[in-house]
């Protein structure tokens, strides 16, 4: 028996319905999120499930296995957002470049990218909204667009699993203080990566790619920024 469990949580196929379904369920949507198999094995027995009504007797082993493409979307067509889209895909992830300017989000300046959007940043938020585990990063042409982006992103209630920023300290201090005045609370704005990346001196367009995937890399398989 096979049962496939989708990311929003709806599911195809069964491995025998009830109780044993339901911690089957859970599981596979625990497995998505750390991308880690498990082997879950159960006893069809009125004692170890006594409100189930099993009576079928002997054990039952189901392996779960989570079949994931992370989704990174970068706000932004630029050198730094193709060099990102470069070698994001080389390690799995599947990767999407959006800017408001059509000829910065074609198949031709990303060909590493599976999808580019020419849409206004603001419809690029619907358009992967609620972004549930995707990994975002904004490296826009100006600090109004990646502000523009931010509040969107939070009016929209999404929830990624990383959510990343290009900018100083300084910028961050002055964007962060317009955001909270527009409503934006603190609290989310204090899950944003900004400055983004691991801290290894990077200075060229690639070198910041590397610093920038591998903080992704880390999020994804550890859990830790």
């Amino acid at each position: 028996m096979k049962m496939l469990v989708r990311d929003d949580g709806s599911f195809a196929g069964s491995v025998g319905g009830g109780c044993l379904e339901a911690e089957v369920h859970e599981a596979a949507v625990a497995s998505m999120k750390d991308e880690r198999p498990r082997m879950l094995e159960f006893s069809l027995n009125e004692r170890d499930y006594p409100d189930s009504g099993l009576l079928c007797g002997g054990k039952v082993q189901v392996y779960v296995e989570p079949i994931t493409e992370p989704r990174l979307h970068l706000f932004g067509g630029g050198h730094v957002s193709g060099a990102i889209a470069r070698v994001a895909s080389s390690v799995g992830f599947r990767v999407s470049v959006g800017d408001d300017r059509e000829s910065f989000a074609t198949a031709e300046r990303h060909p590493d990218a599976a999808e580019t959007l020419a849409l206004d940043f603001p419809e690029q938020v619907r358009h992967i909204a609620p972004a549930l585990d995707h990994y975002l990063i904004i490296v826009t042409r100006g600090h109004q667009d990646d502000g523009e982006i931010l509040f969107h992103l939070h009016a929209q209630s999404c929830r990624p699993r990383y959510l990343g920023m290009i900018g100083s300290r300084a910028k961050r201090a002055q964007l962060w203080a317009q955001l909270e005045a527009r409503g934006v609370p603190r609290t989310w704005l204090d899950d944003v990566q900004s400055p983004m990346g691991l801290e290894i001196g990077a200075r060229t367009h690639e070198e910041i790619a590397v610093s920038v995937v591998a903080q992704l890399i880390r999020v994804r398989r550890t859990g830790q920024l």
